[in-house]
């Protein structure tokens, strides 16, 4: 007794756009190294705009 396998339509399931995104750990990396960077020299970019020009 054979039972049937779900496995072709499994198959033809698409993967929600998001969820490929996020399984891919080199896109990951990039980010969680990219973003703190960028965020840290507009902070800094902005500090130093902050400062008073001495007379």
């Amino acid at each position: 007794m054979a039972t049937k396998t779900k496995e072709p339509e499994a198959a033809s399931e698409r993967i929600p756009p998001m969820q490929r995104l996020l399984d891919n750990p080199f896109l990951l990396l990039f980010l969680g190294v990219t973003m703190p960077t960028v965020l840290y020299l507009m902070w800094g970019l902005m500090e130093i705009t902050q400062i008073p020009i001495a007379e």
